[in-house]
């Protein structure tokens, strides 16, 4: 069957940002021949989705056959972050949260199987930076914000078992749940307490809490989380802070924020 002008309108646009996201992981710059081969595609098709890009600010050249994104895309992905209604309503939030605690907090969503970090602030001084980054994305079931967001969702066993269909719980670290009966149990106890808690499950020496936060962005909930170096803030002490990290997100400009 002949290709309509429209798909083949659609195929261009595809490539074009396929190299587009070719370049977004590869910040120290990339040739025509290495984007390319990233894309599956011949040079002059590459060439001309370099162009289109150029043309719009969204790529640069920075040397002779290297390109990396241009500064405009960095602006508008920036700008729009800073002004998006969750970022606006969790920054003061994360900052009131790393300002009590010293340890990094998150705002993270649900996104299929996984967990979308939407925001994250580290403390100034004096922390292990985590491996988590704005954009990237974790495996819900060995995350307190996963959990948390799961146990709203799923009602039963045999939902979450077709939830996962078929996809294995890896271990990521010897305390993370592997059989969908412990991952369960976990989701139950979360949603009776109302908090859920990662014991060095995604990141060895690392626990955290996530308390629920409603992101008012396009019917979006999310959850926030405080997570801490395990020799610096031990489980337990950290979920003895939940009734106090709750009441942070309810009101970032709570007392409890200057308290010591």
């Amino acid at each position: 069957m002949p290709q309509s002008e429209d798909d083949a309108k659609l195929v261009g646009a595809d490539r074009v940002l396929a190299v587009l996201v070719a370049l977004a992981d590869r910040p120290e710059g990339a040739t025509l021949d290495e984007l390319s081969r990233a894309v599956d595609s011949s040079k002059p098709t590459v060439h001309r989705a370099l162009s289109a890009l150029r043309r719009a600010g969204l790529a640069t050249q920075v040397a002779r056959g290297s390109y990396v994104l241009g500064d405009e895309l960095i602006r508008l992905a920036m700008r729009n972050h800073a002004e998006r209604p969750d970022s606006v309503r969790v920054t003061p939030i994360l900052h009131a949260l790393v300002e009590r605690y010293g340890e990094t907090a998150h705002f993270a969503v649900l996104d299929g199987s996984e967990v979308v970090y939407r925001a994250k602030m580290d403390p100034p001084q004096g922390a292990v930076r985590l491996t988590s980054e704005v954009g990237g994305r974790n495996p819900a079931y060995r995350t307190a914000v996963g959990k948390l967001l799961l146990s709203s969702r799923l009602r039963s066993e045999k939902e979450l078992s077709e939830w996962l269909a078929g996809r294995p719980l890896e271990a990521r670290t010897p305390h993370s749940i592997t059989t969908v009966p412990a991952l369960w149990k976990e989701l139950e106890a979360t949603r009776e307490r109302g908090y859920a808690v990662d014991d060095q499950e995604n990141e060895l020496g690392v626990n955290c809490v996530a308390v629920p936060f409603e992101s008012g962005f396009a019917g979006l909930d999310g959850a926030i989380s405080v997570s801490a170096l395990t020799f610096r803030m031990p489980l337990d002490r950290l979920v003895g802070e939940v009734p106090n990290i709750r009441r942070i997100v309810e009101s970032p400009e709570s007392p409890l924020v200057a308290a010591s």
